[in-house]
């Protein structure tokens, strides 16, 4: 049967947003298997331009700043991941981490979000704790993580 309407034909939402989502998941798999923040931010650069409201990335690329100490190119990502997702506790944590980095105001309102979201749902609060000793491992001595985590202990 021939395609009968003067409409054109539409891809599904799912086909629109896959080659980004894998994109993205193959990033993240990447990280996740040791690869160097130094040979993902020009990815996750790319994954924000293009996806400029998947929080996710923001996210990801705020903290890839943060691993590359580039706290004033972190604070700008971090705000927007909040800005888009503000119940995601990582990118709070990101966002704290950068305001203490840069010395900018306001951040324990932020880990105070990230305490109640833990007591809320303890299975992210594994989450964190794990996101935080992967940070430390990757960026010894990192004293602003240090001090985000002292607080949320």
């Amino acid at each position: 049967m021939a395609w009968e309407s003067d409409e054109p034909l539409q891809p599904p939402p799912a086909a629109m947003t896959a080659p980004q989502d894998s994109r993205f998941d193959q990033a993240i798999a990447r990280y996740q298997q040791g690869a160097a923040p130094e040979d993902l931010i020009d990815e996750f650069l790319q994954i924000t331009a293009q996806e400029p409201r998947q929080s996710a990335g923001w996210t990801c690329l705020a903290w890839l700043q943060l691993l590359l100490d580039q706290p004033q190119a972190a604070l700008p990502s971090a705000r927007n991941a909040v800005k888009l997702n503000p119940q995601d506790p990582q990118a709070r944590i990101n966002l704290s981490v950068a305001m203490l980095e840069t010395g900018a105001k306001g951040v324990r309102e932020h880990i105070d979000v990230v305490k109640r979201v833990m007591l809320m749902a303890p299975e992210l609060a594994g989450e964190l704790q794990g996101s935080i000793a992967d940070g430390l491992q990757r960026r010894p001595g990192w004293q602003a993580l240090e001090k985000v985590k002292a607080w949320l202990s």
